[in-house]
């Protein structure tokens, strides 16, 4: 399958992993954080940590978009989803994400009207078939998902549906981005760019990287060829003393993005003033909220939210994890109070996150270098 297969092919990946430990063998220990939760499913999946030299670290970013909400928002949700005739539509990994007093799984099985779907256009038609109910939309995600959220602000305005409306918690890549640069102690060598989020706001944003932190960044997709090539690519631009924005990824990702999609999410979006992220505090200008065009249709200035700040459990390490700041294993509850079963923290629930990652495809796999025949 075209664009599948040979980003799988092993000769392929043995060549790179060559490469790869021919560069490292010249250059000091180096850490490079994969912004993505789903680079961080494939690494685990496929086993390419145990692949790498032993000089090369790969650590996880604050890249799952489930990971980062905090409990406060969670907390809202539930609030939400509690009232008098509302229907509350989310995607299925939110179900399970926990808050201070529950999750909203628990809250349907108390009698709320919960329910998944797929797509947010899904809920527009609940709405639409329901017109008896308030249908409230969780949103959530990155640029990756703003734009679907999007276009069905803009459909349920030019259908009229009123009793529709979107609790909005996008996010955006940068900000946290820069924060986790600034964080003390971080020593990070360079960094491998999200692939998804990247189809929609292109490679430009990333420049900061290179010329303000003077660190590489290499865009990269999904199949362990990619993430090989990516890392080769990094190694390459510091053993050449180059600090740029590469993108691996041209298959499926422009310098410029999507146009398309920018342009509808400049027509719904403003930039919230700050937005609180679950370990890493408020930060400026990091998230999405409804314009004043779409105000009919937000669902902060709909109903009464309690807005209140929760901190997380204090057993959880999910904020130090989405820092790169710890391994998932090293949370002193992984594995045992915290598993995907009985989640304490959002990195074991969402199927983006580092600790499932871990926990399914890693945990009983000490970080011990696989020697690769050459074919």
């Amino acid at each position: 399958m075209k664009f599948v297969s040979e980003f799988r092919d092993p000769t392929a990946a043995r060549a790179l992993i060559a490469e790869i430990t021919s560069l490292a063998g010249h250059q000091p220990e180096r850490k490079f954080m994969e912004v993505c939760g789903g680079h961080t499913h494939a690494i685990y999946r496929h086993g390419i940590e145990t692949l790498l030299p032993e000089s090369i670290e790969m650590v996880h970013g604050p890249g799952c978009p489930v990971c980062v909400i905090p409990m406060g928002r969670i907390d809202d949700a539930i609030s939400l989803a509690s009232g008098d005739g509302v229907t509350m539509c989310c995607f299925g990994d939110m179900m399970r994400v926990p808050g201070s007093s529950g999750t909203l799984l628990e809250a349907k099985a108390k009698g709320a009207d919960v329910r998944v779907v797929y797509s947010p256009l899904d809920a527009l038609a609940v709405a639409e078939r329901e017109q008896d109910r308030e249908v409230v939309f969780l949103a959530v995600g990155f640029e990756t998902t703003a734009p679907s959220t999007a276009i069905t602000a803009i459909q349920a305005r030019d259908r009229d549906v009123s009793n529709f409306s979107i609790f909005c918690n996008h996010v955006t890549i940068v900000p946290p981005m820069k924060a986790i640069l600034d964080s003390p102690g971080m020593n990070l060598d360079g960094f491998l760019g999200p692939g998804h989020v990247s189809t929609v706001i292109g490679t430009g944003p990333y420049e900061f990287v290179a010329h303000e932190y003077g660190l590489p960044l290499v865009v990269a997709g999904f199949e362990p060829v990619d993430i090989l090539q990516g890392v080769a690519m990094l190694l390459r631009q510091l053993a050449d003393g180059r600090c740029e924005v590469e993108n691996q990824y041209k298959r499926v990702v422009r310098e410029s993005g999507n146009t398309a999609a920018l342009e509808i999410l400049a027509q719904v979006f403003t930039i919230r003033p700050h937005f609180e992220w679950r370990g890493l505090g408020f930060i400026a200008q990091s998230a999405l909220g409804l314009n004043d065009d779409f105000t009919p249709w937000d669902a902060e200035k709909r109903f009464e939210i309690p807005g209140v700040r929760v901190a997380d459990p204090k057993a959880c390490q999910c904020g130090e994890v989405l820092k790169g700041a710890i391994r998932p294993w090293e949370c002193k509850v992984f594995g045992s109070a915290c598993t995907p079963e009985t989640p304490i923290g959002t990195c074991m629930v969402s199927s983006e996150g580092a600790c499932a990652a871990y926990y399914n495809y890693g945990r009983f796999r000490a970080r011990t270098r696989i020697p690769v025949q050459s074919s």
